[in-house]
């Protein structure tokens, strides 16, 4: 069905423009918030005793979108963004981080209105953005995208392994003590078990002097 704009409506159209809808999006929306009327006599008359101040107030917007444009392409953002040795970033650039570094500098721009060369930037260089401004006003900006490296911390060096015990490192490192430790063992142990064979047996009990009178 066709409406008359009441209200600028982006991407639809600007106060007073004729647009062709469908019904339930203007009966459901555009009606109820007075964005647009129905096109009929009444309303067609309505905007005619309006159209001198419609017309004065986009020449404003003309005005105003001519001046911005100049400021803009003054501008040259710098964006840094982590990113490897190649040139490739972690992330992108889309539309709403030159929305925010516009911001920076004191402008409010849409990002609808932003248009960058595809979807978003992944590598570092320099690049021309579009931004729309009104009608068919537009500024391309320049924006530098530079690579900042990931610095990943070097590990700690691991604790040196504790050395294994001293005695095993004596006898691996000097055979020869150990083979002499073993020869001193071993003659302990022959000289303990010569020591107990040796014992002197007891003395067996002394038979008691016979009695007086006893025969011999």
């Amino acid at each position: 069905m066709k409406v008359i704009l009441n209200k600028d409506l982006s991407p639809l159209g600007e106060e007073g423009d004729v647009k062709d809808v469908a019904r339930g999006y203007a009966r459901n929306y555009l009606f109820p918030r007075q964005i647009a009327f129905p096109y009929n006599e009444r309303t067609i008359k309505l905007f005619e005793s309006r159209r001198e101040e419609i017309e004065k107030r986009k020449a404003d917007k003309r005005q105003d979108a001519a001046g911005l444009k100049e400021k803009l392409e003054s501008l040259s953002l710098e964006v840094t963004m982590p990113a490897g040795p190649n040139g490739k970033l972690y992330g992108a650039v889309s539309s709403q981080t030159v929305v925010d570094e516009l911001s920076k500098q004191g402008y409010q721009i849409e990002r609808k209105r932003i248009e960058l060369p595809g979807a978003t930037i992944k590598n570092v260089g320099k690049y021309r953005v579009l931004i729309k401004l009104y009608e068919n006003a537009s500024a391309e900006i320049s924006i530098s995208v530079l690579g900042q490296e990931l610095r990943t911390e070097s590990r700690a060096s691991a604790p040196a392994r504790p050395p294994r015990r001293r005695r095993d490192e004596e006898g691996s490192a000097d055979p020869e003590s150990a083979q002499e430790s073993a020869q001193e063992i071993a003659a302990n142990v022959v000289a303990s078990s010569i020591t107990l064979d040796e014992t002197p047996p007891e003395a067996p009990e002394s038979e008691s002097p016979p009695e007086q009178g006893e025969e011999l």
